[in-house]
């Protein structure tokens, strides 16, 4: 399967995915000079925190902190932060410098639970809250359908599944939809047969891809997206993070190095300042050692 891409694409760079599940505590200037470098690197939005109990997520404790020393100046990316309820897009946005507020929605009831302390249908509500406050305060919404390929729990899942939620989120105006495939169990068919089949009945909504891979893997993933129509893409610089539910420890992010060299090669404007991006690559094998 190739795909030669000749529209740009949009790359979303998550440094907030790649720190936190790590345990020890990144410093928040070193968090703050290494997202500072990203956005000079031209990706189209960052996602850099998030809002959510320092219990559940320590590393993300000092977000605000860190937006304090983001410098937006110059810079064409947006911030992303991602919450979890109503209280957490509240926090969110009273930020202007915040433009998209993300919410995982799970197809799998377990995992929902699990993440968010809501089920599937809880959450639906929530998302409707959620986008309340997004329109108040001028935010746009992000909703990550997560477990979207499928889920290590045994809850049903099939495209039907998946395609029934996409449609009651887009009857609820959501216009941007990442799906995530949460524990890197994806193949490059079920990718294609998804975007091929959500994104034409709904020319209005931005559908994005959050695929976690292996080293050997990637490749068609991406390759299979792009057929399918899709032109969002999540990464984290070296493939850091992934879903701590993983069973294998090489299933990480999309690798950011690897999408830039094969968008390159085909031609694809990603709007990545090529020298800035490998000073971000610097500080990142530093930051993760």
């Amino acid at each position: 399967m190739s795909a030669k891409a000749t529209q740009p694409v949009k790359m979303i760079e998550c440094p907030r995915d790649a720190m936190q599940g790590i345990a020890e505590f990144i410093p928040t200037k070193v968090k703050a000079d290494y997202i500072n470098q990203l956005l000079k690197a031209g990706f189209d939005t960052i996602d850099f925190g998030s809002f959510v109990s320092p219990k559940a997520i320590p590393q993300m404790r000092d977000t605000a902190e860190v937006l304090s020393q983001l410098n937006l100046s110059g810079t064409r990316s947006k911030l992303l932060a991602i919450i979890a309820n109503e209280r957490g897009a509240n926090d969110a946005a009273q930020f202007d410098e915040i433009t998209y507020l993300g919410y995982p929605f799970s197809i799998s009831e377990t995992f929902q639970l699990r993440n968010t302390n809501a089920t599937i249908e809880e959450s639906l509500i929530r998302v409707e809250e959620i986008r309340t406050i997004c329109q108040k305060h001028n935010k746009k919404m992000v909703v990550y359908i997560s477990m979207g390929f499928g889920n290590p729990y045994g809850d049903m899942w099939s495209v039907e599944i998946c395609q029934k939620w996409v449609d009651k989120l887009a009857d609820l105006d959501i216009r941007i939809m990442a799906l995530s495939d949460t524990i890197g169990i994806a193949t490059p068919d079920s990718i294609l047969y998804l975007f091929k089949h959500l994104i034409p009945p709904y020319p209005d909504v931005e559908f994005g891809a959050h695929l976690h891979t292996q080293p050997h893997n990637w490749l068609l993933k991406i390759e299979a997206a792009l057929a399918g129509g899709c032109r969002r893409f999540d990464s984290a610089m070296k493939g850091y993070g992934g879903c701590p539910m993983a069973k294998d420890e090489l299933t990480g992010n999309m690798a950011t190095e690897n999408l830039i060299q094969y968008f390159e090669s085909n031609k694809t404007d990603t709007g990545i300042n090529t020298a800035e991006f490998r000073k971000a690559m610097t500080m990142a094998n530093k930051i993760f050692a």
